[in-house]
């Protein structure tokens, strides 16, 4: 190929969509074409959008404005290449190409065909592609953290998501696929491999007939990573086995992120998550004895059509009671499509950031109060920035995943030679505010 063009990557949206992103660097430099990651600089410009809710929507557009009046050759890639086929290629001439959420490792083959003049549209209506361990992988996140994709797609309908239609049903990858894969990132020297799926909890129900949560953990209690964390853990889905073989296996953090949404039975039950109304408290006691240890994430959806002040106070009395390590608050968002969108006594939207500046607002001394019971323990913190100014350095400990918790700020010492970036090391821990931690390296 003489001189093929250059590329460069936007990313918007999870990390669900970061692994596609990796996936497409990885397939274009096999390829032979030169990454910039400076997208004035590059001939093409993949954009992977993300269509979860209207305010990620509206940054993606934004982005595609910016890069057609900078006249680049846009490729539209992910979930709202997915969601908004028509639409984007007619209100967008700049986009040589769309390419939807199951079609992602075509990529190469796809900026052939725009290079040979063709607008390419390359969309399978129903998803059912997931990369595995043999497809080239070009790693955006920091040395010492890789996301693990163990699934993909979505096989329950819940009234609020637009997931299961932009991405497809659950589709599993097998325990020795992602072992592999977690062995060649341990072989990289990767310190955290964080793993990733609609239901985590779910993992493996399509190809084994039964979730196979459990079995995984234990696998990956063999690859030679100091830390594995899980995301998106479906409260119904912590069976005895699963808290079993996070308690039992050395190097699986008890973190765990639980995608709860409310806790009223009514909200719940026009949410289309019936089932959880009745166990939500009971889990969270059992976890709480189970795996006292356990670090506890969880997401509310405020202002679901027909909340009311009382289903609000319940859910504000429910944050109180369980004294969660960290809550993110989300104003629901009308999603076309979803059965949601449509349902009668939609909250009005300064009632809604009320009740999420609330709930935030409550949510903080119990935080504040979680993050000091830290101070005075020696914890492992794996370093991830050093600040270019003071040379402090910046790390998670095992309390805080990537980009959605809090940090650890190091003060700067002089002897800080085993503390390089990507490595894992010892901090004491000093101070704490209701989002991060500061220590001293030991």
């Amino acid at each position: 190929m003489a001189n093929p063009p250059s590329v460069a990557v936007a990313h918007l949206g999870c990390e669900k969509n970061r692994v596609d992103t990796e996936h497409m660097l990885g397939l274009l430099v096999e390829a032979g074409y030169p990454v910039d990651s400076d997208e004035a600089f590059a001939d093409y410009v993949i954009v992977n959008t993300c269509s979860f809710i209207q305010a990620a929507r509206e940054e993606s557009v934004r982005t595609l404005v910016e890069l057609a009046e900078a006249n680049k050759k846009i490729v539209i890639t992910g979930c709202m290449a997915q969601h908004f086929q028509e639409e984007l290629l007619e209100e967008l001439p700049e986009a040589v190409a769309l390419v939807g959420t199951g079609d992602y490792h075509k990529i190469v083959e796809v900026i052939q065909r725009a290079e040979a003049g063709e607008r390419v549209k390359e969309v399978s209506p129903e998803p059912t592609y997931i990369a595995d361990e043999t497809v080239p992988r070009y790693r955006t996140t920091t040395e010492g953290t890789a996301y693990v994709r163990i699934a993909e797609g979505c096989d329950y309908g819940c009234a609020f998501c637009i997931i299961p239609h932009l991405r497809g049903k659950q589709r599993s990858r097998s325990i020795e696929s992602i072992v592999a894969e977690a062995q060649q990132l341990a072989a990289e020297g990767v310190q955290e491999l964080i793993l990733i799926s609609q239901i985590t909890t779910n993992y493996g129900i399509d190809i084994y007939g039964k979730p196979q949560l459990a079995q995984l953990l234990r696998a990956l209690g063999n690859v030679d990573v100091p830390w594995i964390r899980m995301h998106y853990a479906y409260p119904t889905g912590l069976t005895p086995a699963v808290m079993a073989a996070i308690q039992e296996t050395d190097n699986v953090l008890p973190y765990l992120d639980l995608p709860l949404q409310h806790s009223h039975p009514e909200v719940l039950r026009a949410m289309n998550r019936p089932w959880q109304g009745q166990v939500n408290d009971q889990i969270i006691e059992t976890i709480k004895t189970t795996l006292p240890e356990a670090v506890l994430r969880t997401t509310f959806i405020v202002g679901f059509p027909g909340e009311t002040d009382e289903h609000f106070e319940h859910l504000c009395e429910f944050v109180q009671r369980h004294q969660f390590d960290h809550v993110g608050v989300f104003t629901f968002s009308p999603e076309e499509g979803t059965p949601a969108c449509d349902l009668p006594h939609q909250v009005p939207q300064a009632v809604m950031d009320a009740r999420r500046d609330r709930l935030m607002a409550l949510q903080q001394p119990i935080s504040w109060h979680q993050n000091q019971q830290e101070v005075g323990k020696t914890v492992p913190v794996l370093i991830e920035q050093e600040h270019p100014g003071s040379g402090q350095l910046i790390g998670r400990s095992a309390r805080f995943s990537a980009d959605v918790d809090g940090l650890v700020y190091i003060t700067p010492s002089i002897d800080r030679a085993s503390a390089r970036l990507g490595s894992m090391t010892a901090v004491q821990i000093t101070g704490a505010d209701a989002y991060d931690l500061q220590g001293e390296l030991i």
